[in-house]
């Protein structure tokens, strides 16, 4: 067949077009990132007399830190009593994400307490920097975990009628946020008397222990500073005891390097609970809904001794 120069012309603006829109539509689907911030006002949609958000001013980098906090009904009830409370910390997914990542949890775990299914906690949604939750010595402003570990902690216990002890104190997360809670138990287990990691990216921190600290070309940490050789450093003298629940979804991309991590707490001999949720997608929110009740009351059991003492 011949084409005229009118109509292979015509052919061609036709399939410009047509790949302008397709493009157009692309980037629709994938909006820009956010940029990070250390500190992210709540959205009026998210605002409730459970929920509010504050800041502190970070000794370390000389400016404010955003960070969430859920407080049970009974908190507000019992204001001119000297009652204190548990704290679960919980880390965002997300690289970056920030101290909004993951309030869409508070109205299923509003339920499970306001209900008297799980006793009252509080829950503390943390800012993890711009690598989350990581220290990054070789940036400015990115020391995420001891912002969260010396800083954020000792404000909480000051501010608010916490348990300011380890046995009052929880540490949980999923995905990027599961990968920093393990690190973090590991690392500092004299704090938390439960860590809840969830869907962590265990092949990736893997990686990162057998390549001197890269994870990539462009990003590396420090050497040892993983879930793998932090639990093998662990592993030589487990003291103060652990308490370790790890949940995860069938049907998450995280799912079987979870269950090879697993496999690798029981050759160190480091024991450890499960939640393993059938037909749950990488979500911490449909685990939630699914299994969530589960998840807390494994952090209300190891809760229950500093309850009795407080």
């Amino acid at each position: 067949m011949k084409w005229s120069k009118l109509s292979l012309t015509t052919l061609i603006v036709l399939m410009v077009g047509l790949c302008a829109q397709n493009c157009e539509a692309q980037q629709k689907k994938k909006p820009a990132a956010q940029a990070f911030q250390w500190v992210n006002p709540l959205p009026e949609r998210f605002k409730s007399d459970r929920l509010e958000h504050a800041t502190f001013v970070s000794s370390s980098m000389k400016r404010e830190v955003g960070y969430c906090i859920y407080l049970p009904e009974a908190y507000s009830e019992s204001q001119q009593s000297a009652e204190r409370f548990p704290v679960v910390y919980y880390l965002h997914g997300g690289r970056p994400g920030s101290e909004l990542k993951s309030i869409g949890l508070v109205p299923l775990i509003d339920e499970q307490i306001s209900s008297g299914k799980v006793a009252p906690m509080i829950y503390v949604f943390v800012n993890g920097g711009p690598v989350s939750h990581y220290n990054m010595p070789d940036r400015e402003q990115a020391m995420g975990e001891d912002v969260f570990i010396k800083e954020l902690i000792p404000h909480v216990d000051g501010k608010y009628r916490t348990i300011a002890k380890r046995e009052g104190r929880g540490l949980e997360g999923f995905s990027q946020g599961g990968r920093g809670t393990a690190r973090i138990m590991f690392k500092h287990p004299e704090l938390f008397i439960s860590a809840a990691p969830g869907g962590g990216g265990y092949e990736t921190e893997k990686k990162i222990s057998e390549n001197d600290g890269y994870e990539n070309p462009h990003l590396r940490f420090t050497p040892g500073y993983n879930t793998w050789d932090l639990a093998r450093e662990y592993a030589k003298s487990p003291e103060p005891k652990l308490n370790i629940l790890i949940h995860v979804g069938t049907k998450g991309f995280n799912y079987e390097n979870n269950l090879a991590y697993m496999e690798f707490l029981d050759s160190l001999k480091i024991p450890y609970s499960k939640v393993i949720v059938p037909e749950a997608p990488h979500s911490a929110k449909v685990i939630y809904e699914k299994r969530g009740m589960e998840i807390m009351k494994f952090h209300e059991k190891k809760f229950a001794v500093a309850r009795k003492g407080r």
